[in-house]
């Protein structure tokens, strides 16, 4: 199995990195583009037989924890 964390800022958090980004498109032409957020993707290998459901429980206990930044991120968790 593998899981699959997915990073982002918050809306209302300020994503200069993201407008950095976007600034660059409009530049380059893309000017239909009206919003960028850059955020982390990670990916995280399960041993055979793994139990999905506690798998699931502890990943979205680190995610949380550890991987990211509650007060100005969210997360979202897949187990595949």
């Amino acid at each position: 199995m593998k899981a699959k964390i997915i990073i982002t800022p918050k809306k209302a958090v300020l994503d200069p990195q993201g407008k950095t980004v976007q600034t660059a498109l409009a530049h380059m032409g893309y000017t239909d583009v009206t919003g960028v957020h850059i955020g982390k993707y990670i990916e995280i290998d399960l041993a055979p037989g793994t139990d999905k459901a506690a798998a699931h429980k502890a990943l979205n206990d680190a995610a949380f924890k550890l991987l990211s930044n509650p007060v100005i991120e969210d997360y979202k968790l897949e187990i595949e």
